[in-house]
């Protein structure tokens, strides 16, 4: 068993997100969140462009990305949904130790080395660490489904925005 101390991982970036979306506060909180007018594209750098062959017959991408604008982890946070605090591994929050974001997309269209997407909830160059065909009968579960504090999350104002509470504030 590994107990040691995290470790650092080389992983390389293989493209890049363009979105309209320039500062976290004001953003979508997650795609079921966001609109098809939330759209944008996913620009891989040419060199992975072939990894996109037949990526174009699917309706929907699971994008993996970093957090690049958060610059501190916190092991227990107020998620968006909720007043309470919960520990970082039971929330979406993005203030994570390794700054792993993901965000299942519907696929618009793919020309060349471009992803066009929409229900963006992603910031303006964000750095893109994979992608993957989303397909529902590797990806939803057949067993009921629980959602542990969300099911009785105490927030109920309708929160779907990003209010910038996990960026360090501006002095």
């Amino acid at each position: 068993m590994h107990t040691s101390k995290s470790e650092t991982l080389n992983i390389p970036t293989i493209g890049v997100v363009r979105s309209t979306f320039a500062d976290a506060a004001g953003t979508p909180i997650q795609p079921s969140f966001s609109n098809k007018t939330c759209s944008g594209q996913i620009e891989l750098f040419k060199e992975y462009e072939a990894g996109l062959k037949d990526l174009d017959g699917f309706s929907h991408i699971a994008v993996f990305y970093l957090f690049h604008k958060i610059t501190e982890s916190k092991l227990v946070v107020t998620p968006f949904l909720d007043k309470r605090p919960h520990g970082i591994f039971a929330t979406r929050s993005p203030a994570r130790p390794s700054r792993l974001g993901f965000s299942v997309l519907p696929l618009l269209q793919v020309v060349e080395n471009v992803l066009h997407v929409s229900h963006l909830d992603i910031l303006d160059g964000t750095p893109v660490l994979d992608i993957k065909p989303f397909v529902p009968e590797f990806d939803v579960p057949r067993e009921p489904v629980s959602i542990g504090w969300y099911e009785t999350r105490a927030l109920a104002d309708g929160t779907t925005i990003d209010d910038g509470r996990f960026l360090p504030s501006k002095k």
